[in-house]
């Protein structure tokens, strides 16, 4: 996604990696494997220090849980860098079954047309601390319908924008770095 925006990536696997980088994305997938990885390859501390030094950070689904403050229904090895003041709750509408695309409503920099979202296995944000800033809201009638946040440079949401080919989040996510 963020090539086709003309963005240079690369693949970080050790902590030399995050030299130079203006932007991170912590990826969806198991937050408790990526979270014992980080750990395993030295690399929780210098992200910490990197995201807290004002490097732009943008977590989707189990990046989102990574990020948080806290996190309900973990593992109790599962520590998160706490860099964002949200309480999420893994796997918030349910197991692999209960995943869905759906619509969202976009504010502030995202408003216009609706943001398309893959919710996989997703976290759901219930709480918000001081200065987090929502994006996004879910369509729907949901007891949380909060799935974009940004407190500073780091941007979070529940869901997968880049399964639907919705690269707003992303072009977001680089104008932060600016």
């Amino acid at each position: 996604m963020l090539e086709g925006l003309g963005a240079s990536t690369v693949a970080v696997k050790t902590p030399a990696a995050l030299e130079g980088l203006d932007a991170i994305v912590l990826p969806g997938g198991e937050s408790t494997t990526i979270s014992l990885l980080l750990r395993s390859a030295q690399l929780e501390r210098p992200l910490f220090e990197a995201i807290r030094g004002g490097m732009a950070c943008l977590g989707t689904c189990a990046g989102l849980v990574l990020l948080a403050s806290t996190v309900l229904d973990g593992r109790e090895d599962q520590v998160p860098l706490g860099l964002l003041d949200v309480t999420v709750r893994r796997n918030g509408y349910g197991r692999q079954l209960q995943s869905f695309e759906a619509k969202c409503s976009g504010l502030g920099p995202l408003s216009g047309d609706s943001i398309a979202a893959a919710f996989i296995r997703a976290p759901v944000i219930e709480a918000l601390g001081d200065g987090v800033e929502v994006l996004a809201t879910l369509d729907a009638e949901v007891p949380h319908p909060v799935v974009l946040v940004r407190h500073g440079k780091v941007l979070a949401g529940t869901f997968h924008p880049e399964l639907m080919g919705e690269d707003r989040v992303h072009r977001y996510l680089l104008e932060l770095c600016g």
